[in-house]
Formats: C-alpha cells, structure tokens, sequence
C-alpha cells in the first residue's frame, strides 16, 4: 500500500451558502452540510432534556436521536441526517 493512495485530502471547497432559521434566528449554511452540523457550527441550542440538561448530536448518524427537532413541520427528525436547503424551519423546543 502506498500513502498517495490511502491518505487524500478532501476538498476544501464549500457549496453555496443558504439560509436556515432555527427558533425563530437566521442561520447561514453551506449547501452538502446536514442541519445539524449547520447548528453546531454557529452554536445553536439543541433541547434539553427533561432534567434541563442540554443535548447535542452524539453519533451523527441517525442513531441516537439526540439531535432530534421538528424540520419544515416534522416532527423528531434526525438532524444529522438532512441536508440543508434554502428556506428550512427549524424548531427545537417541545420535542420531548
């Protein structure tokens, strides 16, 4: 095995940016990246649980549902799995 093959780069290069709103706030986005790592990188609030403690994407794959909000009126959907696209609602109070 030789390195040139087994270790590339990503491209750095993003998509065009759009605009989410996530209780109410604009958040800008770059089209490819899911909901989730839209919130995670401007430091949106996930829920809280019913302890009050806060919640955050955990597996970023669709498992753990601690990412979980409404999203353009659905209920519960995992963030880490849908991408962004311009316009999308995204509610994270009263999930629980």
């Amino acid at each position: 095995m030789t390195t040139d093959d087994a270790w590339r780069r990503t491209a750095h290069e993003r998509g065009d940016t759009v605009t989410i709103t996530v209780d109410g706030e604009p958040v800008h986005a770059w089209m490819g990246e899911t909901v989730a790592a839209a919130m995670l990188a401007v430091g949106a609030a996930f829920e809280q649980d019913r302890d009050r403690a806060p919640r955050a994407p955990l597996c970023n794959m669709g498992t753990c549902f601690e990412c979980a909000a409404t999203v353009d009126g659905r209920p519960l959907t995992r963030t880490c799995l849908v991408p962004v696209r311009e316009g999308m609602t995204i509610a994270t109070t009263g999930r629980l």
